[in-house]
């Protein structure tokens, strides 16, 4: 008698992790649950297997507590495809469990909703994006300090106002380093500048290190007009180190909410703004659309083109980003040595 097919769904957390495994048919076999570690993980992989042959796999949360699990599974030759959140409205007339979400999982799998699969960050890329997490914290802490900096000043002695505040940035911060604290606002300020300068300083040497990066990996994208450092890292990120998961070009722009979603209804036909997607990734494509807008003559006069019927700022912008996605998704399969984007870009 030949072994049954399984489809494994997983509802995952941060310490446990409810699996349930499912026929063909989407009826359940048997449900369980498991640490959420690398031991748990295995354990899980043996208890399906030991059901039958365990083919797909559909997972919450891929790309954090799903993650380690994920690639195991794939390791093992299965196939795995990210799952979203249950819809709200059917969890309101089914009520809520774990164990309802874990089927729920596999059931996306059966009737084939859950498409999308799971990012790979073991490359270069993945080592990308730990950094640019530490570079956007540093950032923020960093305009947390000089904004702090200039609120103190508005209700300091006209001695230290008067001299520090038509400064900006790095001389702010260094004049504030060498107070000498009277009282506790000039301790303050003098914590908060020194504060401001070891986070310059952190954010510097992690943008170095991206720059490293991406440079041996995407030189191509950098050689684009508009493309900065870490317009390209972002992009990267984005698109993971198994890009080639993006079947086509409109995938990637709708991964970066860069593509117009069709809003139309009855005899109206009309678009609207895809406020979905990677909205880091599409703060990237903005950046570079923006530049291009401001030293690049091809876009400037395509600008000057869509300004005359009638568009506005915001909607060449947002053409711009559409036709800028397009334009690097080849450049970044390529970059990552995938055979797709040698042929696109060919």
């Amino acid at each position: 008698m030949a072994e049954v097919g399984l489809v494994l769904g997983v509802d995952t957390h941060k310490d446990i992790h409810v699996a349930a495994l499912l026929d063909d048919m989407g009826r359940r076999v048997a449900c369980a649950q498991f640490p959420a570690s690398d031991r748990g993980n295995s354990q899980m992989l043996a208890w399906a297997q030991r059901h039958g042959v365990l083919e797909r796999a559909g997972l919450e949360g891929t790309g954090a507590y799903g993650y380690r699990l994920a690639r195991l599974l794939v390791e093992a030759g299965i196939e795995v495809r990210e799952v979203n959140r249950p819809d709200r409205s059917r969890r309101r007339m089914a009520g809520k469990s774990d164990p309802m979400d874990a089927e729920a999982a596999g059931r996306a799998v059966i009737a084939g909703t859950a498409g999308a699969t799971p990012k790979d960050r073991e490359g270069p890329v993945g080592a990308l994006r730990p950094l640019m997490i530490a570079r956007r914290s540093a950032v923020k802490a960093r305009t947390q300090a000089v904004n702090q900096i200039h609120s103190l000043l508005v209700c300091c002695e006209d001695r230290i106002r008067y001299r520090l505040q038509v400064r900006r940035g790095r001389e702010l911060a260094r004049g504030c380093a060498r107070l000498r604290p009277h009282d506790g606002t000039d301790l303050a300020l003098r914590s908060l500048g020194r504060r401001w300068l070891h986070l310059d300083e952190e954010v510097g040497e992690l943008e170095e290190e991206i720059a490293v990066i991406v440079k041996r990996v995407a030189p191509g994208l950098l050689a684009r007009p508009g493309v900065g450092v870490l317009s390209a890292a972002q992009l990267l990120v984005t698109a993971g180190d198994n890009p080639n998961r993006l079947p086509n070009e409109a995938a990637f722009a709708a991964l970066c909410g860069a593509s117009p979603v069709e809003a139309s209804s009855g005899k109206t036909r009309r678009r609207r703004l895809n406020r979905g997607g990677d909205r880091k990734a599409n703060a990237a494509l903005w950046m570079i659309a923006h530049v291009r807008m401001m030293r690049d003559e091809r876009t400037r006069d395509f600008a000057a083109l869509r300004t005359g019927r009638g568009n506005s700022r915001k909607e060449i912008l947002r053409i711009l980003m559409r036709y800028i996605a397009r334009e690097l998704y080849p450049i970044i399969l390529e970059s990552l040595g995938t055979d797709a984007g040698a042929e696109a870009v060919a």
